[in-house]
């Protein structure tokens, strides 16, 4: 276990830890038109780029490496990379899969730049970077076709390769966690999960692995249709130093789900929600301290180790969030016995 690892799996039992908030919200802050997302490089590139926001490291790391100032600031203790796309498969609507590896590198660069700096500021207080998988834009278990249930748009080895490939990128960049999130489809986790440890024997080290799916709506089932719970049983082989939920919905919907994962998970558990649900025009109202007030009872509640924000979320929010809990001890995870009994293995009793 690296010196690294080592300081992580001190501090997670020690304070809850501080996820950063939304990439996309902040990028949208600074109005970037096409030809600020080409940038020099790509300016005879034959395809529309504008929107490809991982593609930002490349062409305007500037405006990336201050965002994760403005997290680091407010007070996350991780930065998330800004490769939620890049991978050769979501690449593949810009043409762009043969810029992956760059992107996840100079990704997780511009990211550890940043937690170092900040770091260097308050040796008490250091930052780490998490490597992000993000679900791609595929689905390996779910059919596109309404008409043609049988049918899939990508394979289990394709993802594999995909992952495989963003994964080394990340690692090589300097990330401290891979982070796999997002995830609606169990499929794709398994496979980012298999791609992730494949690279792990390859170089001959491994780094810690958080996990984080999507309940897609009030349905309380993930896109594939698994339950919370679920889905945390069909990827704890993974051994992930957390597991947890994101996106899709608010705080207030989203607290059941997470207590449903808390109260059978062996691991640290982490959730980075929505800053509500999106308005009429797919904005979002909820404001800091009424997310920060949830967030507060679900530690309260001994449910959270790490917590942040997703799509909506802010600076402000964070700040917020960070304040809310600082004083909150983390939840606790399971002794032994405790933890065959919620495997089903609670031993014989003679």
């Amino acid at each position: 276990m690296s010196d690294k690892t080592q300081q992580i799996l001190t501090l997670l039992k020690e304070r809850i830890l501080i996820l950063d908030g939304a990439m996309g919200t902040m990028i949208q802050r600074h109005n970037l038109e096409e030809q600020d997302y080409r940038g020099e490089r790509f300016a005879d590139w034959p395809s529309d780029l504008k929107g490809n926001n991982d593609l930002l490291v490349l062409t305007q790391p500037e405006v990336i490496r201050k965002i994760h100032g403005q997290y680091l600031e407010a007070g996350a203790d991780i930065l998330e990379t800004n490769t939620f796309n890049a991978t050769s498969i979501s690449m593949a609507d810009y043409n762009m899969e043969s810029l992956v590896t760059e992107i996840n590198v100079e990704a997780a660069r511009l990211a550890r730049q940043a937690a170092d700096e900040y770091s260097a500021k308050t040796p008490d207080k250091p930052r780490f970077v998490a490597g992000v998988l993000g679900p791609t834009n595929r689905t390996a278990s779910i059919s596109p076709d309404v008409n043609d249930p049988g049918y899939r748009n990508i394979s289990f080895d394709q993802l594999v390769k995909a992952y495989k490939e963003a994964t080394h990128g990340l690692i090589k960049g300097g990330s401290d966690f891979i982070l796999i999130e997002t995830i609606f489809d169990t499929l794709n986790a398994k496979a980012a999960a298999f791609a992730v440890d494949e690279v792990f024997e390859e170089l001959g080290y491994k780094l810690p692995v958080m996990i984080s799916g999507t309940i897609t709506d009030a349905s309380g089932r993930t896109l594939s249709g698994q339950t919370a719970e679920a889905f945390y049983y069909s990827l704890r082989h993974i051994q992930p130093v957390s597991f947890g939920l994101n996106c899709a919905l608010g705080p207030d919907l989203l607290r059941q789900y997470v207590k449903e994962i808390s109260d059978v998970a062996d691991c640290h558990i982490s959730a980075h929600p929505n800053a509500g649900l999106p308005n009429e025009f797919g904005e979002y109202d909820m404001e800091g301290p009424e997310m920060a007030s949830h967030i507060k009872e679900w530690a309260q509640s001994g449910l959270v180790n790490i917590v942040g924000g997703c799509c909506g979320s802010s600076p402000e929010h964070i700040r917020s969030i960070a304040q809310a809990v600082s004083d909150i001890a983390p939840r606790t995870l399971p002794d032994n016995e405790v933890k065959m009994r919620l495997s089903g293995l609670e031993p014989f009793i003679h």
